[in-house]
């Protein structure tokens, strides 16, 4: 453990900020630090990429036909947000009450660094039973468009995969995230004039542009106690009972559990329109929203995008122009008895003592997508925890979950390396 946190320690010193306000030189750091620990256990290692590069290597088994895993994660970070909220230094990691506060200590740096620090450990004592392909991005913050490319181009694929960028069910419950839905990102806009109105003189006679848009909100977004429109509902997949049964124990209840991770919903995220400053009595010429929605295991997010899309456009009044904008990442769903995973549920319960929760993720991880496509089974995990306060200042990450961490990952190489 001792020199898993240096490591870590020095990893967090680096400014890797991708998304905000952005530190190209802390990136490029951050990825020759991680290309140097690879190599320092003797594994092949190099960066891929221009810019933000992905850390791509190589450990081999200590047999021949072993399995191939590949090992994900990020060294991308957050900005670091209101400097004067923090009460340590971001990148000068502290130690305070059984805590690591740094940037990128919880995301993702120390849920990713102990899976592959094992990995290292286990091939310069040449008792790693797998083929480890390391594969760690620097954008993860701001969409993963690198890694994407290079899984799509990748001729070899895997066995099984594993990312460890997600949390705990709770701080004594370890969790493997079985699916994580997808997102069709939108903004709308509808311009309904060339210029604001006086609504006194016009009022009751001109179009309105917030009327517009709320016309054509209505038509995606139901009313309290109403479900989405079956259109936005088509092609959920059915939940395995593995799954069910173990929200049946996990707080705060299998209703919550269904609804968040198992079913697709839409959310209007913003609204900017007319006189948002002061009072002034206009009738606005524009209006724009955001609106997410969030698909479901099953669904596809590039067929329901156009659906959507449709059904924004058909609610607009006439004569309304209407421009659109979407951005879009499939859901991903694994087997949680695929033996993978099953061998991923013996190894964490070995190494923790407590038999994992099995979980959905109502956001989004993309990486998830064209793994699921390609067929390599993915153990998504990770001993983050709600008070890590991931994004905010003062992230942080127990100890506690750094050993947990470690020992599971040790204990998930040697059950996968029983795969082949």
């Amino acid at each position: 453990m001792a020199e898993l946190l240096d490591d870590l320690n020095e990893l967090l010193r680096i400014p890797s900020i991708s998304a905000g306000r952005a530190n190209p030189d802390g990136i490029w750091r951050a990825a020759e630090w991680v290309r140097d620990r690879v190599r320092r256990a003797g594994g092949e290692v190099e960066l891929v990429g221009d810019h933000n590069p992905i850390v791509y290597g190589e450990l081999k088994a200590n047999r021949d036909r072993a399995p191939d895993v590949i090992v994900y994660g990020h060294y991308d970070v957050q900005d670091i947000g209101p400097a004067d909220e923090w009460e340590s230094a971001p990148f000068d990691p502290a130690i305070r009450d059984g805590r690591l506060y740094a940037r990128g200590a919880s995301d993702d740096k120390g849920n990713f660094l102990p899976v592959l620090h094992a990995a290292c450990e286990l091939f310069e004592s040449g008792q790693l039973p797998v083929n480890v392909r390391v594969l760690i991005e620097g954008e993860e913050e701001v969409g993963s468009e690198q890694v994407m490319e290079w899984i799509a181009s990748d001729q070899r694929g895997a066995d099984a995969a594993i990312v460890f960028d997600a949390a705990m069910a709770s701080e004594d419950l370890p969790a493997i995230t079985t699916a994580g839905r997808g997102l069709i990102g939108v903004t709308v806009s509808v311009r309904v004039a060339d210029i604001d109105l006086h609504s006194g003189l016009f009022g009751g006679v001109a179009p309105n542009a917030i009327h517009a848009l709320e016309q054509m909100l209505h038509a995606v977004v139901p009313a309290p106690g109403e479900e989405l429109r079956a259109e936005l509902r088509a092609g959920v997949s059915p939940v395995p009972e593995a799954e069910r049964a173990s929200w049946e124990e996990l707080p705060p209840n299998a209703e919550f559990h269904e609804k968040t991770g198992a079913q697709p919903d839409v959310e209007v995220n913003g609204i900017i329109a007319g006189a948002t400053d002061a009072l002034r009595t206009i009738i606005p010429a524009q209006a724009k929203a955001n609106l997410s929605l969030r698909t479901a295991p099953g669904q596809r997010s590039a067929e329901l995008a156009q659906v959507l899309e449709t059904l924004l456009r058909d609610a607009a009044p006439m004569g309304a122009a209407v421009n659109i904008s979407m951005h879009v990442a499939e859901p991903a769903e694994f087997d949680p008895e695929s033996p993978p995973l099953r061998a991923a549920r013996i190894a964490f319960e070995q190494a923790t003592g407590v038999e994992p929760a099995l979980v959905r993720s109502g956001g989004t991880i993309p990486i998830l997508a064209p793994f699921a496509e390609r067929g390599i089974q993915t153990i998504v995990s990770g001993f983050a925890l709600p008070e890590d306060a991931i994004h905010a200042p003062n992230e942080s990450y127990r100890l506690r979950s750094l050993e947990l961490n470690h020992s599971t990952s040790r204990a998930l190489f040697e059950q996968l390396g029983k795969l082949a």
